[in-house]
């Protein structure tokens, strides 16, 4: 076979190498949207949740590992509690006295009340001795007069009638004092029950610190990094895990700023994921930046301000995270589909299609 018989041979082989590998490569490209839709890479993301402890204190035990599923009310770590219940139980001690000091003052309000039933008791005695003496000494008066009886007896009824008065005024003195008492020993129990309130509130803030001892996991999350180990002295809102909230997932991505501006909050959105791509998840857009994220060095042009680019999320519907819980990992690339125009329909390679 001559030199130009191989020259040819290699070059039809070449085209058709080419011809191939261009197929395989038009084969392989994802179809363009129709208008009003808009598409960019992006990640999968979620709420990030640190479990910190509330109060100073020694770490005692970690329940979970980093990549654990957790799920709401799980114990994930256990705080020292020694100080805090030496704590309650002076706070109970206190309690207890606080308690008893109000049935001693309601004692003495029961005895000053007592004494006031006395008193009156004593005025009423008094008052009617007055009203004697003082008939006595009318009636001394009057026999004076007829020189029936001697100047020393009248001033001796003079004497008791005016010492009559003096008792009663005494006695309503007494009432006066026992009323006075009474109000006193009121005080002291309102202050005694003042006492036993602080108490009580005083138990509750340490019951309640306690029990914020042992950290519990608010939702459904997944452990990423445990940041503190048992034995560590944390301060007051120290960092022991750091986990993501799995309840509350989205995609990040960006659009320049003719589509970026067209997009509205709650718009229709679909992802797929580069590890999944046979599912199509639903979702819809709950934020779009009202700043650009890339920003040329000069935007003098209308040609640089179509570069800049504006940060969206499209937030995964919440009831299908729920069903596929324990299956959701956040870090996953992938694309994010936005509906622009509410009049369009979606393609059939982006209708929902989501694990059973």
């Amino acid at each position: 076979m001559s030199q130009n018989q191989w020259t040819i041979i290699t070059l039809v082989l070449i085209a058709a190498g080419g011809g191939l590998a261009y197929w395989a490569w038009q084969s392989s490209q994802t179809p363009p949207l129709p208008p009003g839709f808009a598409a960019s890479n992006g990640r999968i993301e979620a709420v990030e949740i640190d479990a910190a402890t509330k109060t100073a204190g020694r770490l005692v035990q970690v329940m979970v590992d980093e990549g654990d599923f957790v799920i709401p009310g799980q114990t994930l770590a256990v705080m020292d509690t020694d100080v805090l219940n030496a704590q309650l139980r002076e706070a109970q001690a206190d309690l207890n006295r606080a308690k008893t000091a109000v049935d001693t003052a309601k004692s003495a309000v029961s005895q000053r009340e007592s004494e006031k039933l006395a008193a009156e008791s004593l005025v009423k005695q008094r008052k009617a001795e007055l009203n004697l003496a003082d008939r006595k000494y009318k009636r001394a008066q009057a026999l004076i007069e007829k020189d029936a009886i001697s100047a020393e007896e009248l001033d001796t009824e003079q004497a008791g009638f005016f010492g009559a008065e003096a008792a009663v005024e005494a006695a309503n003195a007494n009432v006066a004092g026992a009323e006075s008492a009474i109000k006193t020993a009121q005080s002291q129990v309102i202050q005694a029950d003042a006492s036993v309130n602080a108490a009580q509130a005083k138990i509750e803030r340490l019951e309640a610190d306690i029990k914020d001892c042992t950290l519990t996991s608010p939702r459904n999350c997944r452990v990423q990094y445990r940041i503190a180990q048992p034995g560590e002295v944390l301060s007051s809102g120290g960092k022991v895990l750091n986990m993501v909230d799995l309840e509350d997932v989205y995609m990040t991505f960006y659009l320049p700023t003719l589509q970026a501006g067209q997009v509205s909050l709650g718009a229709e959105a679909r992802i797929i994921l580069d590890a999944v791509p046979q599912y199509v998840i639903p979702a819809k857009i709950t934020f779009v930046s009202d700043v650009a994220q890339f920003t040329p060095k000069t935007v003098e042009t209308e040609e640089e301000r179509q570069k800049l680019m504006f940060r969206l999320k499209a937030q995964i519907d919440p009831e299908l995270l729920k069903k596929h819980i324990r299956s959701v990992k956040t870090g996953l690339p992938g694309m994010a589909y936005v509906r622009l125009d509410e009049t369009k329909q979606w393609p059939e390679r982006l209708q929902v299609k989501v694990p059973e």
